[in-house]
C-alpha cells in the first residue's frame, strides 16, 4: 500500500498558517520599533529585518507603512473587544482582563494612544468604531453593576479608566511589588465598586 502525497488544501492551509505566523511577527515587531523609535523613525526596511527578511518582501503582507500601523492599531482594537465583550457580565473580569492586557502589551499601548493619526482615514474609521464597541462594553456593564448609574456618567467612567489602565506602559518602571493588583484597586475605587 502506498502512501498518498498531501492534497493540495493541506498545502495551501500550510502556506496560510505560514504568513499568518510571519504576519503576525511583523506586527510584534512593528509594535516594538513604533513604540521604542516612535512611527516616523522607523523604516519598512527597519521592520522587516526585525523578522529576517527584505523591506520590500514585507509588501507581500501590508500595501504601506501605514497599512501596517493601522493593523496593529486594528489588531489591538479586535483583541480588546474580543476579550471585552467575553467578559461583558462582570465589571470585575473587565478590569483584570484589560489590566492584564495593558501589563503584557505595553508597546502596543503606547502606539494606541500615539499614533493613530499616521493611518489610513479608512482605518481610523475602523479603529475608532471598534474603541467606541469596547467602551460600549464597559458603559453596559458599569449601568448593570453599579445602580443609578446613567449612561453618561458610565460612558465618562468607562473612558477615565481605560485611560488609567492604559498608563501601565508610562508607570513600567515602578518598583511595585504587585502593579496588577495596584492597577485593579485603583480601577476599582475610581468606578465605586470594592471587594
Amino acid at each position: 500500500m502506498t502512501s498518498r502525497a498531501p492534497s493540495a488544501p493541506s498545502a495551501l492551509t500550510s502556506r496560510q498558517h505560514a504568513k499568518a505566523e510571519r504576519t503576525a511577527q511583523l506586527l510584534r515587531a512593528a509594535s516594538h520599533l513604533f513604540a521604542e523609535r516612535g512611527y516616523a523613525a522607523v523604516s519598512i526596511g527597519d521592520v522587516g529585518s526585525a523578522v529576517g527578511i527584505s523591506g520590500p518582501a514585507l509588501y507581500r503582507h501590508f500595501r504601506s507603512k501605514p497599512a501596517l500601523l493601522g493593523a496593529v492599531l486594528i489588531d489591538i482594537s479586535e483583541r480588546l473587544l474580543a476579550g471585552g465583550t467575553t467578559r461583558s457580565g462582570s465589571l470585575t473580569e473587565l478590569i483584570s482582563f484589560h489590566a492584564d492586557f495593558s501589563l503584557s502589551e505595553p508597546d502596543r499601548i503606547r502606539i494606541y494612544e500615539r499614533d493613530l493619526a499616521h493611518v489610513g482615514p479608512d482605518e481610523a474609521r475602523l479603529v475608532r468604531r471598534l474603541q467606541r464597541q469596547y467602551v460600549d462594553v464597559w458603559v453596559a456593564a458599569l449601568i448593570a453593576t453599579v445602580p443609578g448609574t446613567t449612561e453618561g456618567l458610565a460612558r465618562f467612567r468607562a473612558q477615565a479608566v481605560i485611560s488609567l489602565l492604559n498608563s501601565t506602559p508610562h508607570t513600567m518602571n515602578t518598583r511595585l511589588a504587585d502593579p496588577r493588583a495596584e492597577l485593579i484597586a485603583l480601577a476599582h475605587g475610581a468606578l465605586g465598586i470594592y471587594g
